[in-house]
């Protein structure tokens, strides 16, 4: 495959049209806020194209334009600030799916990505936990979720992307194809003149997750500086994914434990089980490809509300954390259903079984959690459903009692959360910088998140106005704590609006960094017409803005 560090843009493959720009009360309500809550949004217009020459036309008639999906962000960054709102959900083709991969339209749901490839016994991986995400905001932030561990993020996972630049013009954008020059750019044929884009000179940290703007490094894909960006630099019209085959069979272990250093050794033990199993592939290999994590004030919610008693998961009396693992298995050493528990029984007890089960069997044996943990086969997808219901009840928890909070006591009152990541041994030492961080000013809080990559959500629970601007001091100083732990503090979900987490990137990169990357934007987008504000605040410098 040849490569270079020039591409050269194309026109658009159908003729725009004069796309309807809808200025209705319902409509722009509709649209003035995202996952995130983020306050005093408002649009000037919506659009729905439904072609490349659509989003070609839009970009060169309209002066500020938000390309949006589900408006799954939690981030503000797909709330609109006074531009006309690129809504992408008509692009919801499936194009062709191949065997090693699928090319789909920005507005294809997960889930629908997800159904579609078991049809044929395929499955995308990195999958963000919300699957109605649309698959285009699901790259633009480069979002992950559990399975990162063995899977890696969305990054990994694209090899293809046809993005429409602000000229109008599109790049078909393959993986492989086109990368930096030793110098640090990119050179790009639009209009018949050729530009340079540069690529930031700063170092990203070394962790398993990073939604932290623009990506950069020395002999950087192409791709990769349009994946995680946010909608800021052009938009994404159609992207190709690999996929696996077959499409594999996951159980559900649900662990309840003690403390957090039996929740860390446990994890650490799985971790390295896991990696072996994927160095020396075997039958019995104990296959894990996620582990997640609810500390006590988060089993403390879903006690209050009822979802443990909903979904039928009791609690040791002395649980302190509880972890859900989830392993992979192959077809041949699935358990009979019907009796699955007594097979393993007498595997155990003859020891000379040696499947991915028995081996997790033996490993929560030898630590005293087997009595008290359940295990959850593939088939039993009503039972799955149900411990999958306990998690998410956490972030609803979280989020109803903030509202009420904002209904009872102060409409100012907003959400104060973070998104962090260390390396996997440091991870005891950010749950301290966190509690450290909330506890000392006396700050209502749950943790949870994704162990098996050291990433985790701190969720301050505000009960007056004054609890969220301690939020705020707390989780700029757990950023720097992270940060100086070889980590990241925008790990998952990105920046967008939100000017705690626009100050984590600077804490992250300075402010030559983010300079940079207001170069990255000016090359590519030079009258800030795509997502302004998001990422950085728009320079107060532009008399354009």
């Amino acid at each position: 495959m040849a490569t270079s560090h020039k591409i050269t843009a194309r026109p658009p493959t159908s003729v725009g049209r004069n796309v309807d720009i809808q200025t209705d009360a319902g409509t722009l309500q509709a649209v003035q806020e995202d996952a995130a809550h983020y306050p005093n949004g408002y649009a000037n217009g919506v659009t729905h194209p439904t072609t490349e020459g659509d989003v070609a036309s839009l970009v060169q008639q309209v002066p500020r334009l938000l390309p949006v999906g589900a408006q799954s962000s939690l981030t503000g960054g797909a709330t609109p600030m006074g531009e006309v709102v690129v809504d992408m959900q008509r692009f919801d083709r499936v194009l062709n799916v191949s065997e090693n991969s699928v090319t789909v339209q920005p507005g294809v749901p997960i889930g629908v990505l997800q159904a579609t490839l078991a049809r044929v016994n395929k499955f995308y991986p990195p999958t963000p936990t919300f699957d109605g995400a649309f698959t285009g905001g699901v790259v633009a932030t480069n979002a992950s979720g559990a399975a990162t561990f063995k899977y890696g993020t969305t990054r990994d996972w694209v090899t293809g992307l046809n993005v429409v630049l602000t000229s109008g013009e599109v790049l078909d954008i393959i993986r492989g194809e086109t990368f930096a020059h030793p110098d640090g750019y990119f050179e790009m044929v639009t209009n018949g003149h050729t530009r340079r884009v540069p690529v930031p000179s700063y170092s990203m940290p070394n962790v398993a997750k990073c939604s932290a703007g623009y990506f950069a490094e020395s002999n950087m894909d192409l791709i990769d500086l349009f994946i995680g960006s946010e909608g800021t630099l052009g938009i994404i019209t159609e992207i190709t994914l690999a996929v696996v085959t077959p499409a594999p069979h996951v159980a559900f272990v649900w662990i309840p434990l003690p403390s957090d250093q039996a929740a860390y050794e446990l994890t650490w033990m799985l971790r390295q089980s896991a990696q072996d199993a994927w160095r020396n592939p075997s039958a019995s290999a104990l296959d894990v490809a996620a582990i997640e994590h609810l500390d006590a004030r988060s089993l403390a919610i879903v006690q209050e509300d009822g979802a443990l008693q909903k979904n039928q998961v009791q609690l040791p009396p002395n649980t302190a954390v509880a972890l859900l693992v989830h392993i992979e298995l192959p077809n041949e050493n699935l358990p009979d259903p019907s009796n699955a528990y007594d097979e393993i029984s007498k595997a155990l007890a003859d020891g000379a079984s040696d499947t991915p089960i028995t081996r997790l069997c033996r490993l929560l044996d030898s630590t005293q959690l087997l009595e008290t943990t359940e295990l959850i086969l593939p088939s039993d997808r009503r039972r799955q459903a149900q411990i999958a219901r306990v998690r998410e009840a956490v972030p609803d928890g979280v989020n109803r009692r903030i509202n009420e909070a904002k209904r009872c006591k102060n409409e100012q009152i907003q959400k104060m959360a973070a998104d962090m990541i260390v390396p996997f041994e440091r991870f005891l030492e950010s749950l301290d910088v966190f509690r450290q961080a909330f506890e000392s000013r006396k700050l209502d809080y749950a943790i949870w998140g994704h162990i098996s990559d050291g990433n985790v959500h701190p969720n301050v629970i505000p009960h007056n106005l004054e609890d969220v601007t301690r939020g705020k001091e707390a989780i700029l100083e757990s950023g720097r704590k992270i940060i100086e732990l070889g980590g990241c503090p925008l790990a998952e979900h990105g920046v967008g609006r939100n000017p705690v987490k626009q100050a984590l990137l600077l804490q992250l990169y300075g402010v030559h960094g983010v300079s940079e990357m207001r170069a990255v934007k000016a090359s590519l987008d030079p009258e800030n017409k795509l997502a302004p504000g998001v990422l950085f605040p728009v320079d107060p410098r532009r008399t354009d803005k």
